[in-house]
């Protein structure tokens, strides 16, 4: 399989941004996994620039199908005293896929400080849990590795999960790999499978630098909303030793 940091070492500069190939290892259906265009629209947006703040959030809108041959392009919007907003498009055969905008912005004096939300209660990873590979027909699921808590409620999804091979990766690009890797909950919800697809995604890290034990994360994705084809859901990530990482909103098409 071709890891995540080769199909990022593999990108090679064109005009205005860099030409790169979807492995087929990487696709969810008929498309790229959203987490890996994502990855890769992250990866042009921190060096679209000379010293970017660090990263505080991400709007991500699903536009159309990416795979084989890609072009991805960062663009620097407007870069303030503080803040910069950084554009990048991931571009396939079909036309634009992707388009997701960044924020980065510079920890500033506050008197300001408000932290709530804990990690449910769940027991962190062990030597003796049996480790999820993905299915054999979600192709892009072979590169994690998850762990199931069962605790979780009928309209929840609660797993830890990794990148397997995370070598080459920069940290917060390995993060956005990892963030969208739940099944939609809708899919819970139905009891079986479905076409869907994810149409907007926004991320909001809660922290600068996010650290983890082994690369594992606890991921929970819930849902109070699915109709009518439309399904919304909240999702929020933590590191293993509890700390709040991300809050993240999906908006998701089912076909079903």
């Amino acid at each position: 399989m071709t890891t995540l940091g080769a199909v990022i070492a593999g990108l090679e500069p064109a005009a205005q941004g860099w030409r790169g190939t979807v492995p087929d290892t990487w696709l969810q259906g008929r498309t790229a996994y959203g987490g890996l265009s994502a990855a890769l629209a992250l990866h042009a947006a921190m060096v679209a620039d000379v010293d970017l703040p660090p990263l505080r959030s991400a709007l991500v809108a699903f536009v159309g199908p990416l795979s084989g041959a890609i072009t991805v392009r960062g663009e620097v919007l407007r870069r303030g005293r503080n803040a910069a907003f950084v554009q990048a498009d991931v571009s396939g055969e079909a036309g634009l896929g992707l388009r997701a905008t960044f924020v980065f912005m510079r920890a500033v004096e506050s008197g300001l400080e408000h932290r709530v939300g804990r990690a449910p209660h769940v027991a962190p990873p062990r030597p003796a849990d049996t480790i999820l590979r993905g299915h054999p027909a979600v192709a892009f699921s072979q590169h994690f590795d998850m762990i199931d808590r069962h605790d979780a409620d009928a309209a929840e999804w609660l797993r830890w999960v990794r990148l397997r091979d995370r070598d080459g990766v920069h940290p917060l690009v390995a993060l956005l790999a990892v963030a969208d890797c739940l099944p939609p909950v809708a899919l819970k919800l139905l009891g079986r499978s479905a076409p869907v697809s994810s149409m907007t995604w926004q991320l909001n890290l809660l922290g600068e630098a996010p650290t983890t034990d082994d690369g594992w994360w606890l991921l929970r994705s819930t849902s109070d909303y699915a109709s009518a084809g439309s399904s919304s859901q909240a999702m929020a990530i933590w590191a293993t030793d509890g700390t709040p990482v991300a809050e993240q909103m999906q908006s998701v098409a089912v076909f079903a």
